[in-house]
């Protein structure tokens, strides 16, 4: 299992230093998230991949249905060049609370989610190289010359994690033709957190339904207490044995104080105390 730590908050200055240190600590990626108006989260990628080697990069989550899929080409490609080939791209339909009506961004699940395909497919068309062209539903998409950049580093593509809905098969089967899950459960009520026996139902899902033989990353995120590590292994443990591949420690309720500039401390502290560390049984 491998251990990635998204940073809730914070300028290209901090993701550069934060990045660096949680690879000196020995987690496996560090993410950031990519909002609608916001500091930049490619700009902060960049930053910390100046300042480290090994560590992989990335976004949770870039919500590509209201993007333009073209030019987030071209910035997870420029940075996986940059970075000798360590970047990892989330997406998904993205959270409408977080200023899509403000900005006048579409809101409609149903469109959101055929912008989201048809983004998918422009973009592992234009990493693949032109000519390209795309004809569909919102995107058209011709051939063109005008300078076009070199691929990514990664072949043949950067991964790409995708968010899906259980028990939703057509969001599922959206997942499952690229290189990751990120799992959501969806309820009567609403969405909702997931458990470890919902995951496991998922993993065999996707082990009996994805033809792929190429690895495939499902990715969960949570809070471990850094000073306890029996803990810290035992919040894990159960996500590992239901098919979990990815770890990702998301301290959501720290970015009002690292916004205020008093939650740096805790999140700093929690890198350098390195991810868990799951003893064979």
């Amino acid at each position: 299992m491998k251990f990635g730590f998204v940073l809730p908050y914070g300028d290209a200055r901090i993701a550069a230093e934060l990045a660096a240190q949680a690879e000196q600590a020995g987690w496996d990626g560090f993410f950031v998230w990519e909002p609608v108006w916001g500091l930049d989260a490619w700009v902060l990628l960049t930053a910390a991949a100046m300042r480290t080697e090994r560590i992989r990069l990335g976004t949770m989550l870039s919500p590509l249905s209201r993007m333009r899929p073209w030019k987030l080409a071209s910035e997870a490609a420029t940075l996986d060049n940059l970075s000798n080939g360590r970047v990892i791209l989330s997406v998904g339909l993205g959270a409408v609370d977080t200023g899509f009506a403000e900005f006048g961004e579409v809101i409609d699940r149903k469109t959101r989610a055929e912008l989201l395909d048809e983004g998918l497919e422009i973009l592992t068309g234009l990493w693949r190289g032109q000519p390209f062209e795309f004809s569909g539903k919102h995107y058209q998409v011709k051939p063109s010359n005008f300078y076009p950049p070199p691929p990514p580093a990664q072949q043949p593509r950067i991964p790409i994690w995708v968010a899906a809905a259980w028990p939703s098969k057509k969001s599922m089967q959206r997942a499952m033709r690229y290189d990751g899950l990120l799992p959501q459960i969806l309820r009567p009520s609403g969405a909702a957190r997931l458990a470890p026996e919902e995951l496991r139902t998922m993993s065999a899902y996707i082990q009996e339904h994805r033809e792929k033989s190429a690895p495939f990353d499902i990715v969960v995120e949570g809070e471990t207490p850094g000073e306890d590590p029996a803990q810290a292994a035992a919040i894990v443990r159960p996500w590992q044995e239901a098919g979990a591949t990815w770890w990702i420690e998301a301290r959501w309720t720290e970015l009002d104080a690292m916004r205020s500039g008093t939650g740096n401390a805790a999140i700093i502290k929690r890198i350098q105390q390195g991810p868990p560390v799951i003893q064979a049984e």
